[in-house]
């Protein structure tokens, strides 16, 4: 890959390319949000290039006559366009994708024991793990994750969505379906206050107050590939107790 990854747009045109250089803090912002669930070998720089042919398609595909804000519209482009680009470098094989399962699942059946949040060293027990294993499940989980609780989609009008954000729906007619989103969003609310308060902390770090990994890391005083680890846990967590949930989705 070029060493500058903003090279592919220098000649399309200058207002384009003024465009892109005013909103290049945002490609560097998702960029560093989006780190948080990927393992260390991926650079920014790659994630940035991504991020920059994204913006390039909002810019063109963008109609100013939908009344939606054009920030709104890049961040899902600009975001989309980074998942694509990391899915095509780093395939899953479906036996990680199977252990990454298995490890969910051993860290809800732990915890549905105990009562209590697992420790690390518990479910590598529970396994009959290794722990430097473990943890190596757990990384590869990371690049899985990015569809965790901060995956976005294009709504009607090509607003901004999360699946935290579209726990209520708003075109909901019958008042089953009120109460059955409602009980969605408590068990969803229960599950992430039974973290761990490191866990807990980070979610509520990078969900509520959407700071970056470094961002996070600055805060708690902790290394960027741990911050990351922690949340990788968290969402396994999260993914464990949820799953024993299901029939409530």
């Amino acid at each position: 890959m070029a060493t500058n990854p903003y090279e592919a747009v220098v000649n399309r045109g200058s207002w384009k390319s003024e465009q892109v250089e005013k909103y290049l803090p945002l490609v560097k912002r998702i960029a560093g949000r989006l780190a948080i669930s990927l393992p260390q070998h991926v650079d920014e720089e790659d994630l940035m290039g991504y991020g920059v042919f994204g913006l390039l398609d909002a810019i063109e595909r963008f109609d100013y006559a939908r009344g939606v804000k054009f920030e709104t519209y890049a961040t899902l482009r600009i975001r989309g366009a980074m998942i694509d680009g990391l899915r095509t470098m780093d395939w899953v094989p479906h036996s990680a994708r199977q252990k990454v399962k298995h490890v969910q699942e051993a860290f809800a059946q732990v915890e549905a024991a105990q009562g209590r949040p697992a420790e690390i060293e518990e479910v590598a027990a529970y396994l009959e793990m290794d722990i430097r294993e473990l943890e190596g499940v757990i990384q590869q989980g990371q690049i899985m994750n990015l569809t965790s609780l901060d995956e976005l989609a294009a709504g009607d009008e090509g607003e901004s969505l999360s699946p935290l954000g579209m726990i209520k729906d708003p075109q909901a007619q019958e008042a089953y379906q009120e109460i059955e989103i409602e009980e969605q969003h408590r068990i969803l609310a229960d599950a992430v206050e039974k973290l761990p308060e490191k866990e807990k902390l980070i979610i509520a770090l990078y969900y509520q107050e959407e700071l970056t990994l470094k961002e996070i890391a600055a805060v708690m005083g902790l290394s960027e590939s741990r911050i990351s680890q922690v949340h990788s846990q968290a969402i396994m967590r999260l993914r464990g107790r949820l799953s024993r949930q299901q029939n409530l989705f």
